[in-house]
Formats: structure tokens, sequence, C-alpha cells
């Protein structure tokens, strides 16, 4: 080396290469805040465990803690770091499979089908949207908006969020499809826009949506 800085990869890779902590990271991609119970109990991991890590997370700045009187909340610190974990899913050569119970598998399916990545559309359906949208011309090949794809935006609802340097859109890879669905602002406030219209539907799992038959007909033009 020649003396001069560099980035610490090595420590970032340590951190995420907790199976503990990057099951905490995958789980909250759906955009939301935990409490360590939350997390206690979805990952079957003790309480004290689940406190060790988040610290850990907290202090290298993947995760940002907020307090509300004697509760306790945790969420993914930003879009970069929601990215980075996406981003490492779909590099995974090894994919543990679902449990064999029926709502596992259920939920599986389900997640696979739709889900949000972070604060956009993914699964399935993210991907199927993605393809129609450029094939359709309102995303071009450099993952830009064009005239049509703002009015498309707009047609069913968009604000789509004032410019400021940072790119409308940009290709998110699919863990689950291995392809590419949108992300970036103008997907953010798509996807907020889906489930405002009712045109996507919450499902019982975290993460999990649905495609309702108002929404099918909204965007069959692209699908």
């Amino acid at each position: 080396m020649d003396g001069t800085s560099t980035p610490e990869l090595a420590a970032t890779a340590a951190l995420l290469a907790n199976e503990t902590r990057a099951s905490m990271l995958v789980a909250m991609l759906d955009g939301r805040a935990w409490t360590p119970t939350e997390l206690a109990r979805g990952l079957a991991v003790s309480p004290p465990t689940v406190t060790e890590h988040l610290h850990r997370l907290v202090d290298a700045g993947l995760l940002v803690e907020n307090r509300q009187g004697r509760h306790r909340y945790v969420r993914i610190a930003d879009p970069a770091v929601a990215e980075m974990v996406e981003a490492l899913a779909a590099f995974s050569a090894v994919v543990r499979p679902a449990e064999h119970s029926w709502s596992a598998q259920r939920a599986d399916r389900a997640l696979r089908e739709a889900r949000s990545c972070y604060r956009h559309l993914a699964g399935r359906l993210g991907v199927a949207l993605c393809d129609g949208l450029r094939s359709g011309g309102q995303v071009d090949g450099t993952w830009a908006l064009t005239e049509s794809g703002r009015t498309w935006f707009a047609g069913i609802g968009v604000d789509l969020p004032a410019e400021s340097g940072r790119p409308l859109l940009r290709p998110c890879m699919d863990w689950t499809e291995r392809r590419e669905h949108l992300a970036g602002p103008a997907a953010d406030a798509l996807l907020a826009t889906l489930t405002a219209r009712g045109w996507l539907l919450l499902g019982p799992a975290r993460r999990e949506l649905r495609l309702s038959a108002e929404g099918r007909a909204g965007l069959a033009a692209v699908l």
C-alpha cells in the first residue's frame, strides 16, 4: 500500500458476517422501526444477544435508534444501507430455504411475488413493472425517466420529488429474481402512491404486498 487513507471495508464486512446481525438488517428492509423485543421474537434470539448486536450496528452507523419514553426503536439508517444489504443479498450464492411449515411456505411465495425493498417495490411484480416501463419507453437505457415516463407517473397520481442532483430512478438487483427492479426517489414515491390508492395491499407478513384487482387494472398497460 502507498500509505494513503483507505476505508475499513474489513470492519464493515465483519459486522455483516455475523448471521444474527445480517438477519436483523434483512428484517428491517421493510423500512419500519423495530423494538429489540420484536427482533428477539422474530429471530428467536435472546433479548440480551439482540441488544448486544444492536449496539454494534448503531455504533457503525448502519442503524439509528429513537427513544420514546421507555421504548427504544431501531431502523436502517438511510437508503444507502438498505441498498448495500439488498445488493449483498443478490450476490449471495446461498439462499436459506424457507421452513417446511405451510405458513412459512405461503409467506415465502408471497414475498417472492411482491414485497417492499426498504421504500420501493421488489419481487416478481417489481421486476415486471420495471420491465414494462423500460419496454414502453417510460424509462430509458440510462435508467432516466423520459417525458412519457413523467406523464405516466403523473397519470396515476405520483408526485415526483424535486430534482436534487440525485437520480430519480436507478436499478436495484432483486435478490429473488436476480434481475433489476426500480429504486430511487421516484420508485419510493410510486410505491407510496400505489399503497395509498389501494392498488397494493399489505399482506400479513412484514414486507409482503399484494396486487389488488384495481391495481391489476390500473397497471395493465405496463404489466
